[in-house]
């Protein structure tokens, strides 16, 4: 089954389970909100409101609050020095359709519970662990302390054939 909805002056084909960004909504992350306005329910047999389908509507779970992308109007009048820059970024909802109504039902179906994240025991015992963690600190200090042998600045620019030919000249020079 599916609708069609209209809301904040666009319409959208919707079905159970499908996520959608729209013009900001009232109502708070993981409530579920009615959206009244359905202007073709689908199925077996299609109804089509005059405008709208009564006794119709579509519950969805509100998952976040965000803001769009920039959008910059720019503005610019040749020969005349002048100019105009403006941007805005739209308001969006996030909502995850949950069910599709017809003849005035409420909805039965509730928000999805959130994802716990799972922490799971550093080890069998936290004993072992501390030993390890700071000897793995206690290397990596070590580490850093110990100074890195460069080569000689010299040495290494007199192996090209352009830097031989001026530390001939320059000896040449010298003389």
């Amino acid at each position: 089954m599916f609708a069609v909805i209209k809301t904040g002056g666009r319409q959208y084909r919707v079905v159970p389970d499908d996520v959608l960004e729209i013009g900001k909504i009232a109502g708070e992350v993981g409530t579920i909100v009615q959206l009244g306005e359905v202007l073709v329910l689908g199925g077996d047999t299609p109804v089509l409101g005059a405008p709208t389908v009564t006794g119709a509507s579509v519950a969805a779970e509100v998952l976040q609050h965000k803001r769009g992308p920039k959008v910059i109007a720019f503005k610019k009048r040749r020969r005349k020095h002048s100019k105009r820059k403006r941007g805005y970024r739209d308001e969006i909802t996030v909502l995850r359709i949950t069910e599709i109504l017809a003849d005035g039902k409420a909805p039965t179906i509730g928000p999805r519970p959130k994802k716990e994240k799972v922490v799971e025991p550093a080890g069998g015992e936290g004993d072992d662990e501390a030993p390890k963690a700071a000897k793995k600190k206690a290397d990596s200090k070590t580490s850093a302390k110990t100074p890195v042998k460069k080569a000689p600045a010299k040495k290494a620019a007199a192996k090209t054939p352009a830097a031989k030919k001026t530390a001939a000249k320059k000896a040449k020079n010298d003389d």
